[in-house]
């Protein structure tokens, strides 16, 4: 007899707020059933049933077109609250490569500090790397000591390691990004910042607030 080692799928949990029934369905077919064919259906998905109840609770409005945090009550109470007074960064590159455009704004308050872009021939996480040393160096030069928020583990490598890693190549297209490149790679090799640079829990508190909300 041969066994077949098959990874269950894991569970999810679908909230109805407005369907033919409302409530919280634990299969997509129960689901569908209450919201196909429905004028101005509102339901989502979530990953355990806590996450869900509490959903359920709330209104449609606060989840729609958000990504839904995948830890538990109980988690996201340890994990906390991101810190208010700081800043958050992001990229938004359509396509690879393609154009490319960065901004950082205060976390709280969604106020745009800077905006870059569009450069021609990009890739997210040159953009992403950008926006990290351009906030660092303007807050150098404003005496910001506010933290910092990313949400690209690449970019925080680079930061680190105080180089772009890119592999994109390097042409006419792109010449214009890529002397940021050096320019920001030297930067990072003369001059020192006390700003802590943090990656954003996606999965905690949604999408970082410099998202341009183009997924």
């Amino acid at each position: 007899m041969t066994f077949t080692n098959k990874t269950m799928p894991k569970p999810k949990y679908y909230v109805v707020w407005q369907g033919r029934q409302t409530g919280i369905f634990t299969t997509w077919e129960e689901c569908a059933a209450q919201v196909s064919g429905f004028t101005d259906a509102q339901y989502k998905a979530f990953e355990n049933r806590e996450l869900a109840e509490l959903a359920f609770q709330s209104s449609y409005e606060e989840y729609k077109g958000k990504r839904v945090p995948t830890y538990s009550p109980a988690m996201l109470a340890v994990i906390g609250q991101p810190i208010a007074e700081s800043y958050s960064v992001d990229a938004s590159c359509i396509g690879y490569p393609g154009p490319l455009e960065y901004r950082c704004v205060h976390t709280a308050s969604g106020k745009q500090l800077f905006h870059q872009g569009p450069f021609e021939h990009g890739s997210n996480n040159i953009g992403e790397f950008l926006a990290i040393v351009h906030a660092l160096a303007l807050f150098r030069q404003r005496g910001i000591s506010a933290p910092l928020y990313t949400d690209s583990e690449t970019a925080l490598t680079w930061i680190k390691k105080k180089q772009c890693k890119t592999k994109l190549p390097r042409d006419e297209r792109n010449e214009k990004l890529f002397e940021l490149i050096t320019r920001a790679e030297d930067w990072l090799n003369k001059n020192d910042y006390a700003n802590e640079v943090m990656k954003w829990d996606t999965n905690a508190w949604g999408e970082i607030p410099a998202d341009y909300g183009r997924k």
